[in-house]
């Protein structure tokens, strides 16, 4: 797929979405984590649902996304509810968040290993790191369908291995009942002061 037919495929899904989405499970059950003033990035944001709550909570919050239609859609949601949310087109890949930038970067269902070092850079010290993205061992009816768009087992602690761990789940094949997080790996990590 060219990336203008990627861009294409996703600014339609936005575009033909109901709703901004759902917020991220790795952020939904980790709120505790989140520092109580600052500046967040939800990177790679798609309709804006991480950014708002991002937003909700306290946080001067940032978001990225290479769709001018999610992007739009985020300020249109932002607008509604009263909030401020910095949207910006932006390719991540080639103009990643530059160092010591952030207190929160928030990544959901996006996975670009070359940017690892790129975020861990960008966290300021003692920022966190919350990240969920699908992994290989279990498929649920969603996701993308090649391999190298999926986490290994264990291949998200690997990559965010120089942070300090406060939260990571990956139920992989172990799990015996379906859950919504089954096909996935969730991780909150801080960058050492």
């Amino acid at each position: 797929m060219s990336p203008g037919d990627h861009l294409h495929k996703w600014n339609q899904r936005h575009r033909e979405a109901e709703d901004e989405g759902s917020p991220a499970q790795v952020l939904v059950r980790n709120l505790h984590l989140l520092p109580a003033s600052g500046k967040a990035l939800d990177l790679a944001c798609g309709r804006g649902a991480n950014a708002l709550l991002l937003a909700e909570k306290g946080l001067e919050t940032h978001a990225w996304d290479f769709s001018p239609v999610g992007i739009e859609r985020l300020q249109q949601a932002a607008a509604r509810r009263g909030l401020r949310v910095a949207g910006a087109v932006r390719d991540v890949v080639a103009e990643p968040p530059p160092a010591n930038s952030f207190d929160v970067i928030l990544v959901s269902f996006f996975l670009e290993r070359s940017l690892s070092p790129h975020l861990i850079q960008a966290l300021r010290p003692g920022g966190r790191l919350f990240y969920q993205t699908f992994v290989q061992a279990v498929r649920l009816d969603r996701g993308p369908s090649t391999p190298e768009w999926r986490l290994a087992n264990n291949e998200l602690l690997q990559l965010f291995r120089e942070l300090d761990i406060h939260y990571y789940r990956e139920d992989g094949c172990a799990a015996t009942v379906q859950t919504e997080i089954s096909d996935l790996a969730l991780l909150v990590a801080s960058k050492r002061k």
